[in-house]
């Protein structure tokens, strides 16, 4: 058979076999599969070099589906390369398939989830960073985007770094269907408006018409002969192509067809066409990183140390010890400190400017590759890519995530700076890790722990400098506790983490001055939490609990506390200090005395629950 004879053949396959998946559950994505069938066709034939055997092999090509709607095709790729047999491939959507509606990493020839629109061509950048900068191996990265999503803002700062990092590694091709959800898209198929934005922002790009097979094989080897920048293709496509039912109509997005049968002998029937899928025609390694000893900082103790200078810090030790950590930051690496990898590794340092919905998917495409990516910037900049963390979490992504400027006690920067959320936010997501240090050591310690953590790990820092009080050699295991003062006497447990367990701490000594012996508790890992020390607390201090935190109640450091006694049998009293009111800018002293959280409102409430009549509830 003649390639274009087998392009075009193979094209018609792919529609069939979608058409097909879908109809099993009378659900799924087939016209927007069928629109890039062709475009698939010649890239699985031709250009794709992937070990399908091997899906771990570091020289293998990516492929990422952004548009992951379009799940059907991807599975009928998976049969035509011989990956899933025929029988697997109508199991789509099924209860306990592994091809599910959008595709994961369940599936091992998967790097990433996609299916929430304009994520899937950053992660794409992410990958190609790594190989450009990290690995230093010559795969290429395909990224198949969707028409609609071209309106997320996402998509464009991927437009941006992509080009100023001269990812020449990477092709995105954009299946111009002209149909959205609910009806034509914001450009229809004016392909000169997707163009013309992507030159502008410094990409390669090539106007084509995506059902002629000879136009996209000369745009595939146009990109893949391209250097120094990045190559977009804008394929001109129609919905549903192939069927007349169907195609280019309206009303057909996200829906099985009526009549599967008769459009399956409308284009020509069911094939097997197996495709013996190009290896990666080259040799090599990943490249490795010169590494020395892993010494974390050290700080004495009384020694007045922001927790975000440790967490710079200990990220360049890791570094020194460990080749396979990298550092994303959003343009405030003079603030988070992670300016100080940057000077010790910047080989491995990705500044990512203002960005987050960049600079975490870049974190999601380098983990893909196995390297360890931690990204920093303000706690209250990460809820700008929230869904870029959740989709993380279902694509079983490994990163790490370290959130400075916290809470009401930055200061003066005022409500937009002040991250009161991001303890709720990251506890919501799947698998996730939270971590609040309260000192220098504790922080080193617990950066490195995140190195080895698998899932979302959120470390959130302080911006003032606060007091060492954890000797060099405290170790702080993820899911524990400390019990920084305690005695037989005990009436109250005080519980804070980060700026408010020293405030806890000057509650304490007030209380004890009164003859009030209470309990502190260092919270430091907020999830997983704690329950068995929470619980002796319980008990000791007659079920008499404060909770201090530097943020919104809701969501925080005292629902942790309150989810450790959800299946007791008895439940402490808490009096939950939080910010309740909008805060404005003023001195940290002035806005945490105005919250409620300083050590002043910790004592009285301590004094509330002890005078408090026993079973009373306050």
């Amino acid at each position: 058979m003649a390639d274009r004879d087998l392009w075009r053949e193979l094209g018609q396959q792919l529609r069939v076999d979608s058409i097909r998946a879908a109809a099993v559950t009378k659900s799924g994505h087939p016209t927007s599969s069928m629109s890039a069938a062709d475009l698939m066709a010649v890239l699985l034939t031709e250009y794709l070099h992937y070990d399908f055997d091997h899906p771990e092999d570091p020289r293998n090509d990516h492929l990422v589906f952004s548009k992951g709607h379009a799940s059907p095709l991807v599975y009928s790729l998976f049969k035509a390369a011989g990956a899933i047999t025929d029988e697997e491939l109508l199991t789509f959507r099924k209860f306990g398939s592994r091809l599910e509606g959008h595709p994961t990493p369940i599936i091992p020839w998967v790097d990433v989830a996609t299916g929430s629109l304009g994520q899937g061509l950053p992660f794409g950048v992410g990958i190609a960073l790594a190989g450009k900068r990290l690995d230093r191996l010559p795969y290429r990265i395909w990224v198949l985007c969707g028409d609609s999503e071209m309106a997320e803002g996402s998509m464009w700062e991927a437009f941006e770094h992509a080009a100023h990092d001269g990812l020449d590694n990477l092709t995105a091709i954009i299946d111009v269907n002209r149909l959205g959800q609910r009806g034509e898209t914001m450009h229809g198929w004016d392909l000169d408006s997707y163009a013309k934005r992507a030159e502008a922002f410094g990409w390669h790009a090539i106007e084509i018409d995506g059902h002629d097979v000879d136009a996209i094989n000369a745009a595939y080897a146009e990109a893949v002969a391209t250097e120094g920048r990045p190559t977009v293709i804008v394929a001109k496509t129609v919905k549903g192509k192939g069927v007349k039912a169907v195609e280019n109509q309206e009303g057909w997005h996200g829906k099985a067809l009526d009549d599967p049968e008769s459009a399956i002998a409308e284009l020509g029937g069911i094939r097997n066409l197996m495709i013996d899928v190009a290896k990666p025609d080259f040799e090599g390694q990943p490249h490795e990183f010169e590494t020395g000893p892993l010494e974390l900082p050290t700080y004495e103790l009384g020694d007045e140390v922001a927790t975000r200078k440790a967490y710079g810090d200990a990220l360049a030790a890791l570094g020194s010890g460990r080749g396979d950590v990298v550092a994303l930051d959003g343009e405030v690496s003079n603030s988070t400190f992670a300016e100080i990898f940057a000077k010790a590794h910047p080989e491995r340092y990705f500044e990512m400017y203002i960005a987050e919905q960049q600079m975490v998917a870049a974190a999601v495409g380098i983990q893909v590759r196995g390297w360890r990516p931690f990204a920093s910037t303000f706690a209250a900049f990460f809820t700008r890519a929230y869904d870029f963390i959740r989709m993380a979490a279902v694509s079983r992504a490994n990163i790490r995530l370290c959130g400075s400027h916290a809470g009401v006690s930055i200061g003066e920067d005022g409500p937009s700076q002040m991250g009161l959320e991001d303890l709720a936010a990251l506890r919501a997501v799947h698998g996730s890790t939270v971590l609040y240090p309260s000192d220098a050591n504790q922080t080193a310690k617990l950066v490195a722990a995140m190195a080895d953590l698998d899932g979302i790990a959120y470390l959130r820092t302080t911006r003032a400098a606060t007091a060492v009080i954890y000797a060099t050699d405290e170790e702080f295991p993820v899911g524990g506790s400390k019990v920084v003062r305690s005695s037989d006497d005990d009436e109250v447990t005080i519980i804070g983490a980060g700026i408010t367990l020293h405030e806890a701490l000057k509650a304490a000594d007030a209380l004890g001055e009164e003859g009030v012996s209470a309990r502190v508790i260092d919270l430091y890992s907020v999830k997983p939490v704690d329950v068995e020390t929470l619980r002796a607390a319980a008990e000791a201090t007659g079920g008499r609990f404060v909770t201090a935190e530097d943020h919104w109640p809701e969501g925080g450091l005292g629902e942790a506390v309150l989810s450790a006694f959800a299946d007791a049998d008895e439940s402490p009293r808490v009096i939950q200090l939080a910010v309740h009111e909008m805060p404005t800018s003023g001195k940290p002293e002035e806005l945490l005395a105005t919250a409620g959280i300083d050590a002043e409102h910790i004592a009285a409430a301590a004094r509330r629950l002890v005078e408090a009549p026993v079973g009373a509830t306050k």
